[in-house]
């Protein structure tokens, strides 16, 4: 088994796939041995890079640029960005973060349509001119900071269509008032090349896509008869992620390329962007957390205002309240914030174990700090785990520290053949002798011929291991 030790993670290359549990399982035991009791997240980059290929099979004419909000880890964004993906930056912050790994400025669309003069000028000082805006105070400001950026105009989606999160409410300009836009836009001389819309974070009806992009061609070809060269179409994210989800990707690249096809074809030479942000990651992380504590109550036992009176007594049906180490104002936010329903899986084995009406808690002293109100599982004791999966979109990026809780470990491992599809096997050696086995050509990290990095192996890994680890910073080529 071979670890990749890169600048700011380590990622350990699996020789042939693993359930889910057995992963956890052996996370679990490695924290047993180190006496912690942390909270964990495990990311499977093969997910993504398994998800990025699929999206280029079923999605050929659409350029994903991954939404960096989503989950801006970086082990995620350099594995797409080898994969090839551009990227979604909404601040500063993001497009400081994507411009670090190494990705052309050409290669970010600054998709906020209200941004801080500040970050515009950042934008404009690192030439990432592809930008959204949706009103007219912005094409002034863009005036004023950047006007040789080239701008998107977004427009509101249909709304009669069921999305997780609706960002109609926020952003997007009615069709029906982009002409005067478009003519603001044309005397102060700006540069519209492209309209873009977003049907909503996490859309369960596939429709809603063929709709946007129909609204969208009679925007764009307004902008074409008033003479700007238009030449791009964003049809933005709301893609699902996991596979419990209420409509499949499958269904829904079925109604945007025949969308695509109808309204915006092929020989026309527009270029199809996206911003998927929640279908590249949500099924790739895993978070594994603690029993902190547990309370056996009575479930009929209440107050006149619901709250939890005396211990239950013999004749009483019990329910558990079990504490963990990671909640709402953590790794959960997803639940306040993005709407999500959240699945507890646990590592016990017996299938006929009974269960018991349970409640899951977060750690704070905050009582919204519910992961689960109620679900049936088997009896677990304090210092036992849970896990849960699908836990990689609007978790840990919007996660806080509120109590001084702080966010999970993290782990990566990636299927050695998965890898090597995106890092084309080599074989070096480094001086001393240590054979470094399928790692890209490096720019960052510690040099392959660098005297020091026997002794630095010495220092961090058994001998027995040595081996099997390659060392640099992922995918520098």
């Amino acid at each position: 088994m071979k670890t990749y030790i890169g600048n700011q993670c380590s990622v350990e290359l699996l020789p042939f796939r693993k359930p889910t549990q057995a992963i956890v399982e052996e996370q679990v035991q490695l924290f047993e041995r180190e006496d912690r009791d942390d909270t964990f997240i495990i990311c499977d980059l093969g997910d993504i890079i398994h998800k990025y290929q699929q999206w280029e099979r079923m999605l050929p004419r659409v350029k994903p640029f991954y939404a960096v909000k989503c989950n801006d880890d970086y082990a995620v964004l350099k594995v797409l960005a080898d994969c090839g993906a551009n990227f979604d930056c909404a601040s500063k912050a993001e497009i400081q973060k994507v411009l670090k790994i190494g990705v052309a400025p050409t290669r970010i669309v600054y998709a906020n349509p209200c941004k801080q003069s500040s970050m515009l000028k950042y934008a404009a000082k690192k030439d990432v001119a592809l930008m959204t805006f949706d009103n007219e105070a912005e094409l002034h400001k863009v005036k004023a900071l950047y006007p040789d950026a080239k701008l998107v105009l977004r427009i509101l989606p249909p709304s009669n269509f069921k999305v997780q999160c609706e960002l109609g409410i926020k952003f997007g300009c009615h069709p029906s008032k982009a002409l005067p836009l478009l003519q603001t836009a044309q005397a102060l001389g700006l540069n519209i090349m492209g309209i873009s819309f977003h049907v909503g974070s996490g859309c369960s009806e596939a429709e809603a896509f063929a709709v946007a992009i129909q609204q969208a061609r009679g925007v764009f070809d307004l902008a074409v008869e008033m003479g700007f060269n238009m030449q791009l179409l964003d049809i933005g994210g709301g893609y699902p992620g996991q596979e419990d989800a209420p409509i499949t990707f499958h269904e829904i690249t079925n109604v945007v390329n025949m969308a695509l096809d109808k309204y915006f074809p092929a020989d026309e030479g527009v270029e199809i962007i996206a911003e998927p942000g929640r279908y590249m990651v949500a099924s790739a992380f895993t978070l594994g957390v603690n029993v902190i504590a547990k309370r056996v109550v009575a479930r009929d036992q209440h107050g006149e205002n619901g709250e939890l009176m005396d211990a239950p007594t013999l004749s009483d049906e019990p329910a558990i309240m079990y504490y963990v180490n990671d909640g709402v104002y953590g790794s959960f936010n997803c639940i306040l914030f993005d709407h999500q329903s959240v699945t507890a899986n646990t590592l016990k084995s017996s299938e006929d174990e009974m269960t018991y009406e349970s409640s899951i808690w977060g750690p704070t002293c905050d009582g919204i700090d519910c992961i689960l109100q109620s679900v049936q599982l088997p009896m677990h004791e304090v210092g036992e785990w849970f896990y849960f999966c699908d836990m990689g979109a609007y978790t840990v990026a919007a996660a806080s520290s509120f109590n001084g809780m702080q966010g999970p470990a993290k782990v990566y491992y990636c299927l050695e053949e998965q890898w090597n599809q995106v890092y084309t096997e080599s074989h070096h050696k480094a001086s001393g002798g240590i054979p470094i086995c399928k790692v890209p050509h490096m720019k960052t990290g510690y040099s392959l011929q660098d005297p020091c990095i026997p002794n630095l192996l010495d220092d961090i890994l058994p001998s027995s291991f040595k081996e099997g680890f390659v060392v640099g910073d992922i995918g520098d080529h």
